[in-house]
């Protein structure tokens, strides 16, 4: 399989190796000292599960030399989303395959406005992993797992396909048929968890312990199964428990990237995740007071950023 992995961060980079140590031809695209360094020494992967390296590592900024593929993996941070489909637009011929790993659950749907629906699937991706250093990839969680589907909830071959080459590659993939369901259900803990995480700055530990903390987080996840559901998903009834008894049993020290971002005044992922909650809430008329309230707090802190960037601050 010819596949295009654009956004060769932690996610796309991952999978990517892996992928082109099973044997497919597999292009990274990326950029600046990242693309310099897998260009020189290759793509090297620091994982729990084994290290490995992908040598000579085919990559580069400019999809026009690349032409049509079978698959792109769509795994650019989502503030970066239009940018990067205006940019590969000459990987996608009439039967390539588009992926979507991204947070949140607008991902498909941005995408289809380009090439349309027939040609995009919905997917997440369960794992931990970052560059750390320019051509190295670390993963640090024992789960490396991709669910796939179509947007339609039919069975295909071609996810089926994609499926079984994740598989062989050495990481777990699934087949869902209730692809919107699952991504809820993953923004569910993302956008409670990290959005608090991030306005407060705390791990998991103190976010956890008191009492008042805990039921603000509950109310985050429950504004997103009403949101969820007004929207016609079919959520667990009982996935707002699993999910808090989940997040019990984090390490006190674990932090969501979003606020580690925060923490570094990186730019974030705030309107893909709480954004999302909000939009799909005002929508429906489903009320998200904790969401709009972490979504006003994180567009103050982004907007900070960016004036602290061009010297804004007296």
């Amino acid at each position: 399989m010819r596949i295009a992995i654009v956004g060769a961060g932690g996610v796309g980079g991952y999978y990517g190796g892996l992928l082109a140590r099973a044997g497919h031809e597999v292009i990274f695209i990326a950029r600046g000292e990242h693309l310099r360094a897998i260009r020189a020494d290759g793509l090297r992967v620091r994982s729990v599960h084994d290290d490995f390296e992908v040598r000579p590592a085919r990559a580069t900024d400019d999809p026009a030399q690349v032409g049509p593929v079978d698959l792109t993996i769509f795994a650019v941070k989502t503030y970066d989303t239009d940018t990067a489909a205006e940019l590969m637009r000459p990987l996608v011929g009439g039967q390539t395959i588009i992926l979507p790993l991204q947070n949140g659950v607008e991902s498909a749907a941005r995408l289809s406005r380009y090439w349309g629906s027939r040609a995009v699937l919905g997917g997440l991706t369960q794992l931990v992993a970052y560059v750390a250093e320019p051509g190295v990839i670390r993963q640090e969680s024992q789960f490396r797992k991709i669910v796939l589907g179509e947007l339609d909830g039919r069975r295909s071959d071609r996810a089926e396909a994609i499926c079984e080459a994740i598989k062989q590659s050495g990481a777990d993939a699934e087949i869902t048929q209730t692809i919107e369901k699952a991504l809820w259900t993953k923004l569910l803990f993302i956008a409670s968890f990290a959005g608090l995480s991030s306005v407060t700055r705390s791990p998991a530990g103190p976010l956890l312990a008191g009492d008042e903390s805990r039921l603000l987080l509950r109310r985050a996840m429950r504004e997103v199964y009403d949101a969820a559901r007004a929207r016609g998903i079919p959520m667990e009834a009982d996935v707002v428990e699993k999910t808090m008894a989940f997040a019990a049993k984090l390490e006190p020290t674990t932090t969501p990237s979003m606020q580690r971002d925060v923490v570094a005044g990186r730019p974030t992922e705030y309107d893909a995740i709480n954004g999302a909650v909000v939009r799909a809430g005002r929508e429906t008329g489903v009320p998200t007071p904790v969401h709009e309230f972490i979504w006003a707090c994180l567009k103050v802190v982004e907007l900070a950023r960016t004036m602290d960037g061009m010297g804004g601050h007296q």
